[in-house]
């Protein structure tokens, strides 16, 4: 009896061993499943440290990018204190459902957006919820949505390292993600966050975007760095990944986000990364 109390078992042979369908310090799989009526082959995250870095712009013009390349194309949008993406896409009004699930609206572009924005009575309605609330909604957008067949779903998520980060790193079978970041001197911290984030969950960081990377003068054509210098490069060599791109302040793509027209977006500053999509 005292030899099967003492099984030996551990975090690195439990996999193995006879006690693993009950061994407590055995890790386990929380990945949700998806709606019956979704096959998506490849989940992209975006994520940043800190709010006010664009990347709802940089979510959508990875979207806008791969359905130019005549792919299916879904965003979820996790960030449900602060969604942006259906007034981007022009898309207003209410999701509808079934007994299989919620259908996701589609741009004019064929884009699928999910997002709280498409369940509240009135867009200006605040969603009033604590973290584990969000977290199940979030979710919900994974196992109750029918996505139905995507080559890519970009969850734009909301800043930080907080609650749906996790949920969506635990609960989603996340591809990789991609770091939103601005020129801000105090910006490595909070990219290193981000990233030492997505290491510990084991989720590949495909790279780092810079958003408002400079402002290129209309007149004679120099780049101005309205917010600093740049120490993206810097970053990224420290932390052995690549920058995919610098997106200056463009207001023609400002002006596209205005009109809610972002099916019409052609993003020229982010190229580079389609094949680390693919």
């Amino acid at each position: 009896m005292a030899e099967e109390q003492n099984s030996g078992c551990s975090p690195e042979s439990c996999s193995s061993c006879a006690h693993a369908g009950s061994c407590s310090s055995a890790k386990k799989d929380l990945k949700a499943p998806a709606n019956p009526y979704s096959q998506v082959k490849k989940v992209i995250g975006v994520v940043s440290g800190k709010g006010g870095v664009g990347k709802s712009m940089v979510t959508a013009s990875f979207a806008r990018m791969m359905v130019q390349q005549g792919y299916s194309v879904g965003i979820l949008d996790a960030d449900i204190t602060g969604p942006s993406i259906p007034k981007m896409y022009g898309v207003h009004g209410s999701a509808v459902g079934s007994e299989a699930g919620m259908f996701p609206c589609v741009a004019k572009d064929g884009t699928k957006i999910m997002s709280v924005n498409l369940l509240l009575e009135h867009e200006s309605d605040p969603v009033i919820w604590r973290g584990p609330v969000i977290a199940g909604v979030v979710t919900q957008f994974w196992t109750d949505v029918m996505w139905g067949d995507l080559d890519f779903l970009f969850v734009d998520m909301p800043p930080g390292t907080g609650d749906v980060p996790l949920t969506v790193f635990q609960s989603l079978p996340v591809d990789g993600v991609v770091i939103v970041t601005s020129p801000q001197d105090l910006v490595q911290m909070i990219v290193e966050k981000a990233y030492n984030m997505a290491k510990k969950m084991n989720i590949p960081v495909l790279g780092l975007v810079e958003n408002y990377s400079y402002l290129e003068c209309p007149d004679c054509g120099k780049k101005i760095s309205v917010f600093g210098e740049s120490h993206i490069d810097e970053i990224a060599e420290k932390l052995g990944v690549e920058v995919l791109g610098k997106m200056p302040i463009d207001p023609k793509l400002a002006e596209i986000v205005e009109q809610e027209k972002f099916y019409e977006a052609d993003n020229q500053y982010l190229k580079n990364i389609i094949d680390k999509f693919n």
